[in-house]
């Protein structure tokens, strides 16, 4: 079941094209995002190290494991409109978002099959609020629930947990994945709030009942709960399930700074979630672990944010970790 190695090296999924992925008008899911995140590595001297994931397209057969034909049609024809009230479908947005979800399956598979350690995806446009047949929140495919079916499709015995660490739950994800038992999704979110999902007493239904673990949190809430909420996800859910992959939904808008929510998380305590993540996967996953960008709408929290948590990553690369 995937590599009995150690494998090393941090892949880095990103592609200019993510780029072209934006709305007619102002939006807070736009291309400066990754801009920022992009001059952060730059600044910290760690772009240099990252290893560049080569990636196409994801053929549609993939998608469709978690999507339905029809939602890809919709999808398709529905250039410079917008989906719902929020989720845009710019200028050629279909098949930025196919390359977006072939990057996070290729890190995935990269990861898997011990050629990295681990990885994370500079993407657009993000996933965890898409379903089976329907956009919602800014996410047209959803990057992480494809890229854990595809692991799985290609080793049918794959334990995936999802760690979500978005400030909005993932209620795509979450939908996808809630009768599932090979896959454990977790979240730590603010609540009540978008997309109104995330109880405590959502658990999984039918053969997925009890794959499924989320803690809200309520506004206001800081870092002692924001890792208190890792902690209690990680060991207490996660080291029960033991899965052979982590996948992480990587938003940074739990910052204090982030204009679109209510937590009050540093910049620190994305580093220290990441070296809790990474411990994880060390002593469960044999180091496995990719990460995927979510929300986050501060370009100084993505560039600050977004640095300190690759820095951690490629630590754990070189087997740096404490």
């Amino acid at each position: 079941m995937g590599s009995d190695t150690t494998p090393t090296g941090t892949g880095w999924v990103y592609h200019d094209d993510f780029l072209r992925h934006n709305a007619a008008i102002d939006h807070p899911e736009r291309p400066d995002r990754l801009r920022a995140i992009h001059q952060g590595l730059i600044d910290n001297g760690l772009l240099q190290e990252l290893q560049q994931v080569s990636i196409e397209p994801l053929d549609d057969s993939e998608i469709m494991r978690v999507h339905t034909r029809e939602y890809l049609a919709t999808v398709d024809s529905s250039e410079n409109r917008y989906l719902d009230p929020d989720t845009y479908v710019g200028e050629g947005s279909p098949s930025i978002a196919r390359l977006a979800a072939g990057g996070v399956v290729a890190a995935a598979r990269a990861v898997w099959n011990g050629s990295l350690r681990n990885a994370f995806g500079t993407i657009r446009p993000p996933g965890h609020h898409a379903l089976w047949d329907r956009a919602m929140g800014f996410c047209l495919f959803n990057n992480i629930a494809i890229a854990a079916c595809a692991i799985q499709a290609d080793d049918r015995r794959a334990k995936v947990m999802i760690l979500d660490w978005d400030v909005h739950h993932g209620n795509g994800t979450q939908a996808i994945f809630y009768e599932d038992s090979a896959v454990l999704y977790t979240s730590l979110h603010q609540y009540p709030f978008y997309p109104g999902t995330g109880a405590a007493t959502e658990v999984g239904r039918a053969m997925g009942n009890g794959y499924t673990a989320n803690v809200p949190l309520p506004a206001g809430s800081g870092d002692t709960e924001f890792l208190a909420a890792m902690e209690t996800l990680l060991n207490d859910h996660g080291v029960t399930f033991a899965p052979d992959i982590l996948l992480i939904s990587c938003g940074f808008d739990a910052h204090r700074l982030d204009p679109l929510a209510g937590l009050e998380v540093s910049t620190d305590a994305f580093g220290e979630a990441t070296r809790m993540a990474v411990r994880f996967a060390d002593e469960i996953c044999q180091g496995r672990l990719v990460s995927v960008l979510e929300g986050g709408y501060s370009t100084q929290v993505l560039a600050e944010a977004g640095a300190v948590h690759v820095r951690e990553l490629l630590n754990a690369s070189m087997g740096k970790t404490e």
